[in-house]
């Protein structure tokens, strides 16, 4: 499981022909993507990493406060293109990321487990969709953590 992590001011998605939108304040933008071999570990262990992460300011500006400390919000979007490989030509390909079919369920799951780190609702992207995503990154901050790659 990879994702990408930006501290922002305030983020939304939307999806124009569905009419959907999800917005947050002050928090974290998590764009999310998701492989075959991924399982339950991933997204648990992913879900504690990015909730107790401390990326925000403390009081003498050091960034020593998470998510949680700062009360902020997490709007996590599916990404399946943090998976491109750019080996080969000028066309990314695309073909490490999970299918639907596993991708969903997993995307799913992590947004339950993002619920309960944060202990309140995340906002949430359409899996799928065709959405707009819009951000001010706060910082700028923007950390990448990938599952397979904890030591």
């Amino acid at each position: 499981m990879r994702t990408v992590i930006q501290r922002v001011t305030h983020a939304s998605v939307t999806v124009p022909d569905q009419g959907y939108e999800s917005a947050i304040g002050k928090g974290l933008l998590v764009l999310a993507a998701f492989i075959d071999e991924d399982a339950d570990e991933d997204v648990a262990w992913t879900a504690k990493k990015i909730a107790a992460m401390r990326i925000f300011d403390d009081d003498a500006g050091v960034m020593n406060l998470s998510v949680r400390d700062v009360e902020g919000d997490i709007l996590a979007v599916s990404q399946f293109t943090l998976y491109a490989s750019t080996v080969k030509g000028n066309r990314p390909s695309y073909i490490k990321a999970a299918k639907p079919d596993v991708a969903v369920p997993l995307y799913e799951r992590f947004l339950a487990a993002l619920e309960a780190e944060l202990g309140k609702p995340v906002g949430k992207g359409i899996f799928g969709a065709d959405m707009k995503v819009s951000l001010l990154n706060d910082g700028p901050v923007t950390i990448i953590v990938d599952s397979k790659l904890k030591f």
